[in-house]
């Protein structure tokens, strides 16, 4: 445990933000049974929707008042959870596990709950195989309950792309990217010619598309052992990283951060983001509430074939004074009825089947009344369900992130280059 729990703190110590965000822990004593009052404690990150739910928990279990921190994405909240757990602090009751980190807290696993110890084993068949099996350990240990998917499209600024005289409604622009058979060999040649037309960017950064990539192979950044690494000499990621430095010479990219780039996005700088399920509450979080002529638009394509970018799961601190209640609210959010709720507010996608009908007929007003419900959907089907290793998240963000940084600013021209530099960061921060 000792070993693991080093681990962590080096994952934490080599990552290049570090987010030591303190998080509201138990209050309280007892068991939280019968009408005790009591609050339970939850951390959440970015745009995940669950808290569209919690009043509604409250006003059906007066006794209980939730206690809520949403950090702003996944790696804040991987390094918050990291250093409480490398520290022994407290973690809140409910913690929102990422898929990418989930393989490190496996490492960890006595930090949080069996959730079969609490019920989660009679609504097992409530998720798509894959996902419940993401949340169990080696062992068996169910660690978490799975809350979204994150099938992904292809979001587009339709008027940028009607400008630029490309096809802009969406059926026609996923045809004009080869629908089906869409490559990313096409997608680079359509951001040339929107560049060629238009003078301006075609996306705002090329992590995103790398990690589209990735997540489309068999396996990505570790063999399907969860252990071995699977970078170093893999040609397929290597080749496609060349392709990548020359679209940026070729002055496809925005030379943009990859998040918080709301007023780019809304002045027109670029014109397209591979987006997840949970993206488009991102995109639509940039401008104000209610707007429905941004512009933007979401098709149902997206070059290479299926993908799944992230999701999420709820895990239960062991150090919770109330894990009965803990693990109650847990399992309630990631019912099919509140991962519903939960799509219909933020985007993110059901990991339930029931509660993909029942967004079956969603439309989304801000992305032109695009039928997001169907295309997810229909986005889902063939996706890999790719092991993720332990240290998948921080070699994401802080391997291929800064090397993909340094390319879009220009500071690296040569793919053989910055292949070696990304090499270089890998050694040193995993190993």
């Amino acid at each position: 445990m000792n070993s693991s729990r080093s681990r962590i703190a080096a994952s934490v110590a080599g990552a290049a933000a570090l987010a030591l965000i303190a998080t509201g822990c138990s209050t309280g004593g007892g068991g939280g049974g019968g009408d005790e009052k009591i609050t339970l404690s939850i951390t959440t990150f970015g745009t995940m929707g669950v808290d569209a739910s919690y009043e509604k928990y409250m006003e059906e279990n007066p006794n209980i008042t939730i206690e809520a921190t949403n950090l702003e994405g996944g790696g804040a909240a991987r390094d918050d959870a990291y250093a409480k757990i490398a520290a022994g602090t407290g973690l809140s009751d409910i913690v929102a596990i990422e898929e990418g980190w989930l393989g490190t807290i496996a490492e960890v696993s006595d930090s949080f709950v069996d959730l079969s110890d609490y019920g989660i084993e009679d609504v097992k068949d409530t998720w798509l195989e894959w996902k419940y099996d993401q949340g169990t350990t080696t062992d068996g240990k169910v660690l978490g309950a799975g809350l979204d998917i994150g099938p992904q499209g292809l979001c587009y600024r339709g008027d940028l792309f009607e400008a630029a005289g490309l096809p802009s409604e969406r059926t026609e622009v996923a045809e004009y990217f080869g629908g089906e058979d869409a490559t990313w060999d096409r997608f680079f040649e359509v951001g040339q010619e929107y560049v060629d037309n238009t003078g301006k960017a075609f996306y705002h950064s090329p992590r995103f598309f790398w990690n589209s990539f990735v997540n489309q192979q068999e396996e990505g950044y570790y063999k399907k052992d969860g252990e071995t690494l699977n970078i170093e000499d893999n040609e397929v990621l290597k080749a496609q990283f060349a392709k990548i430095v020359e679209a940026e010479n070729n002055e496809l990219g925005a030379g943009l951060p990859g998040w918080e780039v709301g007023p780019e996005a809304k002045a027109g700088d670029f014109a397209v983001y591979m987006c997840p399920s949970w993206m488009l509450g991102i995109v639509q979080g940039y401008y104000d509430e209610g707007t429905t002529d941004s512009g933007w638009d979401f098709a149902d394509v997206l070059p290479g074939g299926a993908a799944n970018w992230g999701g999420a799961f709820l895990g239960v601190a062991e150090s919770s004074e109330h894990k009965e209640e803990a693990a109650k609210l847990a399992l309630w959010l990631a019912s099919p009825e509140q991962q519903g709720a939960a799509f219909e507010v933020a985007g993110p996608f059901p990991s339930t089947p029931e509660g993909q009908k029942l967004v079956a007929d969603t439309t989304n007003a801000f992305f032109n009344d695009a039928p997001v419900g169907e295309i997810f959907a229909a986005r889902s089907e063939g996706v890999i369900a790719q092991v993720k290793g332990p240290e998948d998240s921080n070699i994401q963000d802080n391997v291929f992130g800064p090397v993909f940084d340094r390319v879009s600013q220009g500071e690296v021209t040569d793919p053989d280059e910055a292949w070696d530099e990304a090499m270089e960061l890998l050694n040193q921060l995993v190993g």
